[in-house]
């Protein structure tokens, strides 16, 4: 008899190969790359309003829609690559968001040639280690924490659009600043022991 995982009980996961293979290999693992964290903070930012199954459905579509996620590229794009994003089904079309990507690329630029690392700029709020909260049911992960709040301060002093404290939150989650896998899920444990 197969041995049944025990998962986070995220809305819409259960039977949701994707969604299972993202919470089971991806999320909450620390994720330490700069442009990577700036991807994935592109894409939370898109997730405004909308579920992040949304998101990760079209996650491929947005890679090749944002050359990759390539920094120097997107800080490149200009009318004609908003009007081609804007047409493009594959993504989520929001002119308000799409000028969010854009200009996020330049600030990332910008903070790399004042010589800031983004990802030291991220993981000082948590001294470079993740947070261990030891959720123990749902209704213990929290929305938004102060913390998140003092993030997206940060993050929007820097110029950052789409960065309010939940979406940040649920990127802090994410790239792994934050282990809010439930202390019962099978990737509790693995992700705690994930070390730089």
């Amino acid at each position: 008899m197969a041995e049944t995982l025990i998962r986070c009980g995220w809305r819409g996961m259960a039977g949701d190969p994707l969604y299972e293979a993202y919470h089971d290999t991806e999320w909450g693992v620390p994720e330490y790359d700069s442009r990577a964290l700036w991807e994935k903070l592109v894409l939370d930012g898109f997730q405004a309003g909308l579920a992040w199954i949304t998101i990760l459905r079209k996650r491929e579509a947005f890679r090749a829609a944002f050359n990759d996620f390539d920094p120097e590229k997107v800080a490149a794009y200009g009318e004609a690559d908003r009007a081609r994003l804007m047409a493009d089904a594959g993504i989520v079309r929001s002119n308000a968001k799409i000028d969010a990507a854009i200009n996020s690329a330049k600030i990332y630029l910008a903070m790399r040639d004042a010589g800031e690392d983004f990802s030291e700029f991220c993981w000082r709020f948590v001294d470079g280690k993740p947070i261990q909260t030891g959720a123990v049911g749902i209704g213990d992960v929290p929305a938004q924490t102060p913390l998140a709040v003092e993030v997206s301060k940060a993050l929007k002093a820097k110029g950052f659009k789409f960065v309010g404290p939940v979406i940040v939150y649920a990127w802090m989650q994410a790239v792994g600043m934050v282990n809010d896998h439930l202390t019962c899920c099978v990737r509790h444990d693995e992700v705690q022991k994930v070390r730089r």
